[in-house]
């Protein structure tokens, strides 16, 4: 039976390639056009599983993303380290001096800014999606329009790349995280990263006390992101990712979290996928 993978996105998009990294072949993609829409396929249940990008090694996090899974309630069974690679592609057949516009998704058109400064009269055009462009490429015939897109999508659509791995910076990492609408149970043994959500009150240290017990736990803190608590103005909530050796190092963590922070959750137990 295939899972049913919704992914931000269309096919031949990053996300399609993290879908394939970690499922497999045998997988059905739900294309959607937001990230909400991912959350919404998981909730309705016409998704099983989800993928989604939560932060890149050069632009920095997804800010929204974090409070999507938080308010809904999804949980997060796993994660993806992709190497971001930018091609420019066209038509087969066609060559870099019919190029007069290049489409991408503005974040794909940022990194590869350095690229196109040698190529003045290219108009740079945002666009909903780097593989969304490539598809309309093919399908529209367009001969004077060129895609910043994964290697994947000229595969896909029959495109042919004439520049490859076009990006400004070459070590371009972005993290997308596997999610669920029930929490998936892994054997204790197999887990040793997780992430959590909590508030702290306004006395001084209360943060830095929090992570002192994290550290005394032997918690390895690989991410601290803060974002403000809407219904109550300059109260902020803490997104954190730890690592661990142990989960009876971790399981204490938890314990001793509930007693000290506000609304402690835990928004996934997973397998580190650095190591």
């Amino acid at each position: 039976m295939e899972l049913k993978i919704a992914i931000q996105g269309i096919k031949g998009s990053n996300h399609h390639q993290v879908a394939k990294d970690f499922f497999g072949e045998n997988i059905e993609l739900l294309e959607c056009s937001s990230f909400d829409a991912v959350i919404d396929s998981l909730i309705i249940g016409a998704a099983d599983k989800g993928i989604m990008a939560i932060e890149n090694s050069i632009a920095g996090s997804i800010i929204p993303n974090y409070n999507l899974v938080y308010h809904n309630d999804i949980h997060v069974i796993g994660e993806h380290y992709l190497n971001i690679h930018h091609n420019l592609m066209v038509l087969k057949g066609r060559t870099f001096d019919d190029i007069q516009e290049v489409h991408s998704h503005p974040m794909a058109l940022l990194q590869c800014k350095e690229f196109f400064k040698a190529h003045p009269q290219i108009k740079l055009v945002e666009s909903a999606d780097t593989a969304e462009t490539a598809k309309r490429i093919q399908k529209e015939e367009l001969e004077h329009i060129a895609a910043i897109a994964p290697k994947m999508a000229a595969e896909l659509y029959d495109l042919e790349i004439i520049a490859d791995n076009i990006q400004t910076i070459v070590n371009n990492s972005t993290r997308f995280i596997i999610l669920k609408k029930q929490n998936k149970v892994l054997p204790e043994e197999e887990i040793n990263k997780a992430s959590l959500r909590f508030i702290t009150d306004h006395k001084r240290g209360s943060l830095a006390t929090v992570l002192n017990v994290m550290s005394d736990c032997n918690m390895n803190l690989t991410k601290i992101q803060s974002l403000p608590v809407i219904e109550t103005p300059w109260k902020y909530a803490f997104f954190v990712d730890v690592t661990f050796d142990k989960y009876k190092h971790f399981a204490k963590t938890k314990s001793l979290m509930q007693i000290m922070a506000e609304d402690f959750k835990v928004l996934g137990e997973y397998k580190n996928a650095l190591l």
